[in-house]
């Protein structure tokens, strides 16, 4: 059986442009939300986000090549070049094929659609530039990164709302068992803050609209939660078979034991009532890994503080893990990132690894009056300190799409084994 571990990570988010700035903020218990700046947010009923800050394009570009790409496209190369150097891997023009990349977005290039439709308004077909509907194309992100690393190996998107960077973190291992690649990259970049994608939100009832106060504005589990806050960011890992890890002596993150998906097959939004799908991802994500229910140390959870999608989590964990579930520590790293929806799982993924590396589990901030109905151990305002050997991360999207991930511990003392409970 081919084992799977994660070698490299890079990220970008609201808490920071590294993943060590960002994982010290998580840890920290620090909000990345305050006003939008990136945009004129007059008028909308969310006024709030998680915006990456302090990012200048022309650090890392050109500026030909910079304006021609939009920002969900420079986050995903930003983010792909850290976690290549993290990884210590160099794409060989000799082996290109073998290097794949599942960069994805479900959005695409927002930022860049929402200028061209303007611009076509204004001043008609003559005022549209040639670069701009490649620049919008979910893929181009993914496509962009092949070409900066010259990798000629897999390389296609994965849309599934906010699962979207979960999915190609678990499709990258099984590119990898198929054999189609040695080594992936693989995560989500997301760029979305437009007045229709936030209009759009806020007409579904999905986002926060406490303007007031910014900083405890994402409240997952929280009686007095009301949506989620939207963010932007890029995370990226770099998998690979163990076997070709150890033979190049890289440095191991993790391992991914587990991954599983489903589809609620319900509504466009609403969560399944009985949660069957997203507890059938859960336990053939814990059966691939050979797991049982006391074999989980912690749980990042999906968390957006949606009023129905957290109690639905909460029901769900308590259906798969019983009354164990009250043992389990659980948290919402959304509450201090807010939600990056096609980055989210990539980064709670990351969060994830760095919890099992430094023995500390993240905080669910804001958590002030915990919801009846949400009554598990959310590790409210604090970190708390524990040995960590199996994580599992939860992402659900729009569409009903969910997808589970569990990472372990790396021992490096041949096949991983469980206690079956």
């Amino acid at each position: 059986m081919t084992r799977i571990v994660i070698t490299g990570m890079g990220c970008l988010s609201p808490l920071g442009n590294t993943v060590e700035e960002t994982w010290s903020g998580i840890k920290a218990g620090k909000s990345g939300i305050s006003a939008i700046e990136r945009i004129d947010a007059t008028g909308l009923e969310t006024r709030i986000g998680g915006e990456v800050r302090g990012f200048d394009p022309e650090q890392h570009f050109d500026r030909k090549d910079a304006r021609r790409m939009d920002r969900f496209t420079q986050f995903a190369i930003v983010a792909a070049q850290q976690a290549m150097q993290d990884s210590g891997w160099h794409v060989d023009p000799d082996h290109s094929f073998d290097t794949g990349v599942l960069i994805s977005s479900g959005f695409g290039g927002s930022e860049t659609l929402a200028e061209g439709i303007e611009s076509f308004r204004v001043g008609g077909v003559r005022k549209i530039k040639p670069t701009s509907f490649p620049a919008v194309l979910p893929n181009i992100a993914g496509a962009m990164v092949a070409m900066k690393l010259g990798s000629r190996g897999v390389c296609f998107n994965y849309a599934a709302a906010c699962a979207t960077s979960a999915i190609s973190i678990g499709e990258a291992a099984e590119v990898i068992k198929r054999g189609d690649a040695d080594v992936v990259l693989a995560g989500g970049s997301e760029a979305s803050f437009t007045p229709f994608v936030l209009a759009g939100l806020n007409a579904m009832r999905a986002m926060s609209t406490r303007n007031d106060d910014p900083q405890h504005a994402s409240r997952p589990f929280d009686v007095d939660r009301d949506g989620f806050v939207p963010a932007e960011g890029a995370g990226v890992v770099v998998l690979e078979s163990l076997e070709h890890a150890e033979a190049r002596g890289a440095h191991i993150h993790a391992e991914l034991v587990g991954y599983a998906a489903s589809c609620d097959a319900w509504h466009v939004s609403a969560p399944d009532s009985e949660g069957r799908a997203i507890a059938h991802a859960m336990q053939k994500a814990m059966k691939k890994a050979n797991l049982g229910i006391h074999d989980i140390d912690y749980i990042n959870a999906h968390g957006t503080a949606t009023p129905l999608g957290d109690q639905q989590e909460s029901r769900v964990i308590k259906k798969v893990f019983g009354e164990h579930a009250y043992n389990i520590p659980v948290s919402s790293t959304k509450s201090m990132t807010g939600h990056a929806m096609s980055s989210s799982g990539a980064f709670e993924a990351i969060f994830s690894m760095l919890a099992i590396r430094d023995s500390v589990m993240p905080p669910t901030i804001n958590l002030d009056n915990p919801d009846p109905n949400c009554d598990l151990d959310y590790i409210p305002h604090v970190a708390r300190e524990k040995q960590l050997t199996h994580v599992m991360s939860n992402s659900f999207g729009f569409g009903g799409q969910n997808a589970v991930l569990i990472f372990k511990k790396y021992s490096g003392n041949g096949s991983h084994s469980a206690r079956q409970g």
